[in-house]
């Protein structure tokens, strides 16, 4: 009786690791060609495309945020399964709107649709635990950041390639991969969660802020976890204006605009994947956060003023190496605080990872859009780049000092 169990565990670990994989690539699939259907819709061009962009990040990320603690009780209640399945029909709506949206107040609908019921990945990595012995748990987790990195090799490389046939093709695509994900998961993906396992709804647990207020608690972290706010808000920079930057500045199609993706995915695929486990042991944790700062401020400088569209391949090399920090800095986080309270920890972080997905893209894309257009004092691209360069020279400076206020 014991190889079946194993066998369905097995099965279970494989469709997991296929969702998330095929979330990303769907998720990657269409970046590459989010700015001519913006602009196609508005009649506009491609700077005023940008700052419809950030809007619908923020609408997405903000009904997340919302929404993620609530769709967490609704799994604990009633189980991974219904819940996991809601998601990707949720996405497949999303990709649907987007591809035949005849204005832009679609893709909004559509975003909002993806944002409620996107916990797919909240969703899987407690499906993950539930199936997973104490000791492969550490491992199956891996699978997560697997996927994410095969997904952005694979996706925006396909949906470069289709959009350059028709614009709608990515997203059709997408709608296709997420809907028959959802139909093989109806068939074939056992529920995880027990119901002796299972608990009513909490609505104290409900409240999105809660996890990030809880953050104060911890007065050893409090530098830090806005060390990494910072990060994750100068992120922003590249997520949301590299497909904009790269196709107004050298007229890159969107094909290119894939290519330059899937590299990125393979970079930190690298770095994330092998470096980190040589580079973090032989720099120690310290001062692996503020090289890989520094690292990241270089590699932002370096596309603000970049003359050459094969520079932004070259000049992904220092930024990509940059994200040595963000592990490093999470892991000195973790062991400054109990074993009991990590999960409270990790909570807050997820929060505060959320709330720069909100107001990072309307900054980022508002700032391209103001200098890219002819009001502007001058034109000047590269400005969210700058931005997030400077964001992330605070957020080293604020790291060291949290060092030596607790060493002291």
């Amino acid at each position: 009786m014991i190889q079946p169990v194993k066998s369905k565990k097995q099965a279970a670990l494989g469709f997991i690791f296929a969702t998330l994989l095929i979330d990303i690539i769907g998720l990657g699939i269409i970046i590459p060609v989010i700015p001519k259907l913006i602009e196609h819709l508005i009649k506009g061009d491609i700077s005023q495309a940008s700052s419809y962009a950030g809007w619908l990040t923020a609408a997405y990320a903000t009904m997340q945020f919302a929404f993620a603690p609530l769709i967490g009780n609704l799994s604990d209640k009633f189980g991974r399964r219904p819940v996991l399945l809601c998601s990707l029909l949720g996405f497949s709506i999303d990709y649907t709107l987007s591809a035949f949206a005849p204005t832009i107040g679609w893709l909004f609908v559509g975003r909002i649709v993806a944002g409620i019921t996107g916990a797919s990945f909240t969703t899987a990595t407690a499906y993950i635990a539930d199936i997973s012995t104490p000791e492969k748990r550490a491992a199956n987790f891996g699978m997560v950041g697997v996927a994410f990195g095969l997904g952005f090799i694979i996706g925006p490389v396909i949906g470069g390639v289709l959009g350059k046939y028709n614009v709608h093709y990515p997203f059709i695509a997408a709608a296709a991969l997420a809907l028959l994900n959802a139909a093989y998961g109806y068939f074939i993906l056992p529920e995880s969660l027990a119901p002796e396992n299972r608990r009513p709804l909490d609505f104290k647990k409900i409240n999105p802020f809660t996890s990030v207020f809880q953050l104060k608690k911890y007065k050893s972290v409090v530098g830090l976890a806005f060390s990494l706010f910072l990060i994750y808000f100068a992120a922003q920079a590249v997520q949301s204006v590299w497909t904009f930057y790269t196709m107004s500045k050298f007229h890159w199609n969107e094909a290119w605009v894939g290519y330059s993706l899937g590299f990125v995915g393979l970079m930190i695929a690298i770095v994330q994947g092998g470096l980190i486990r040589i580079i973090l042991p032989k720099l120690g944790q310290e001062r692996s956060i503020w090289v890989g700062l520094l690292l990241y401020a270089i590699g932002l400088i370096l596309f603000a003023f970049a003359s050459k569209g094969w520079m932004m391949f070259a000049f992904l090399v220092p930024y990509c190496l940059g994200g040595i920090a963000g592990p490093a800095l999470q892991g000195y986080m973790s062991t400054s605080v109990p074993a009991n309270e990590q999960g409270n920890l990790q909570g807050g972080l997820t929060g505060l990872m959320s709330l720069s997905s909100i107001f990072g893209p309307l900054l980022m894309t508002e700032s391209f859009y103001y200098f890219t257009t002819p009001n502007s004092f001058f034109r000047f691209p590269g400005a969210p780049f700058a931005i997030g360069a400077v964001l992330m020279l605070l957020s080293a400076i604020l790291a060291v000092r949290s060092f030596k206020r607790n060493t002291n």
